[in-house]
């Protein structure tokens, strides 16, 4: 589980109801401020079609589950404490937010889009979401702003005794950020303010800040309450507004997930995370039933509660990352007979030797080179995978 998803918004949006219904963990949720402490880490899901049919074969997975075809490959969901405006100077759990989100790769902002919360977290009527999703991503640009100056400081105050240029200068100030000279040469040049940070304004610096916080801390907005007429209506409002473009928007209902997981359970309804129908399957009453029936209307309209939509964009379309399957040409089944036992995340554009380091020191340095299982091909070691691409690894060690 090497991808930590970061889950993120302002007090009592129903961010820990999200986090509890994508991990069915049990962490305390309400309708207050600072429900959630200090951040709780638990295992999520994201969906991988299962290569194991098209060799004939039933996977049968170490870590994870499949279901009818469709492995749910765990992955790192943090619920960090609650932000509130003014987080980058200290105010609310302030430092300690910043610090905690910055473990993440990328972010999941629980917003909610019913207007039933202010800026602080507090009941209200008609408040607009858009106001939440700008003030996390001010709090964030504002924090990596403070950060670029100290490196600006650096850089003018020959730090290190040597003159450098100011994108490596940069890089070794946000190395937390897991970005680099050549990545930061890029962002000065995709802004377009010079490589003279004499010549930057305050305009100029913050450009830049908002280009490193939107590449190295991606966010994804989940458009939680979506099953009330107030969400529904700002959602058509605002994936309507250009200033959004930008932000992919997930509508979302993190109440009907976690009732249909409850359900699932106590075996009333036969659902699969993600699903957007289910079936009654259990006894109900007639309150029970009226109320599934209202989700099962929300999930068609919407292509599911959003709660697993969420996470697969987050993690696949705004990483990029791909699913590999390791596998044996000949075999699938290892001496235990187990197949597929594992499903392993990677970044896009990721090698087979890349991939061997991945799954152990000692196979990437004896690499000798991979085998395409569908194709019979051999790999070589600096052959770009692709998504579900199922390899088996040659090597000495």
């Amino acid at each position: 589980m090497a991808y930590k998803i970061g889950l993120v918004g302002k007090p009592s949006v129903g961010k820990s109801t999200f986090f509890n219904s994508a991990t069915m963990n049990d962490v305390p949720e309400g309708a207050y401020p600072f429900t959630t402490i200090d951040p709780t880490v638990g295992e999520a899901y994201v969906r991988v079609e299962c290569a194991a049919p098209e060799f004939d074969e039933t996977c049968t997975p170490d870590t994870g589950y499949c279901a009818d075809g469709t492995r749910y490959v765990p992955v790192k969901l943090v619920d960090v404490a609650g932000l509130i405006p003014g987080a980058h100077e200290g105010n609310g759990l302030g430092n300690q937010f910043l610090t905690d989100l910055n473990e993440a790769d990328v972010l999941i902002h629980v917003v909610d889009f019913s207007g039933q919360t202010d800026a602080e977290g507090e009941p209200t009527e008609g408040h607009d979401p858009r106001d939440d999703i700008d003030f996390l991503e001010e709090e964030l640009d504002q924090w990596y702003l403070e950060i670029l100056e100290k490196g600006i400081e650096r850089y003018r105050s020959g730090y290190h005794g040597t003159e450098k240029d100011i994108e490596i200068e940069l890089a070794e100030q946000m190395s937390a950020f897991k970005t680099n000279k050549d990545e930061l040469k890029r962002f000065i040049r995709r802004v377009g303010v010079g490589f003279d940070p004499d010549e930057w304004d305050e305009s100029d610096r913050l450009d830049l800040a908002r280009e490193i916080r939107k590449e190295t801390k991606p966010i994804v907005i989940a458009g939680n309450k979506l099953d009330t007429p107030e969400g529904q209506a700002n959602y058509a409002e605002i994936t309507d507004d250009p200033e959004y473009d930008h932000l992919p928007i997930v509508p979302a209902s993190a109440h009907a997930e976690k009732a249909l997981k409850n359900a699932a359970e106590a075996g009333v309804v036969d659902y699969d995370p993600g699903d957007n129908d289910f079936e009654i399957t259990g006894d109900v009453s007639d309150g029970q039933r009226e109320g599934l029936e209202q989700i099962e209307s929300f999930v068609t309209e919407y292509d599911g509660t959003g709660v697993q939509q969420a996470l697969e964009t987050a993690l696949f379309d705004t990483l990029g990352v791909m699913a590999i399957f390791p596998g044996g040409a000949e075999s699938m089944g290892d001496e235990q007979g187990r197949v597929m036992r594992d499903c392993f995340l990677l970044p896009e554009g990721a090698t087979t030797e890349e991939f061997a380091h991945h799954l152990h020191s000692d196979i990437g340095e004896g690499l000798l080179h991979g085998i395409d299982c569908r194709s019979k091909r051999q790999l070589g070691g600096d052959r770009t995978l692709h998504h579900r691409d199922v390899v088996e690894l040659v090597s000495t060690n």
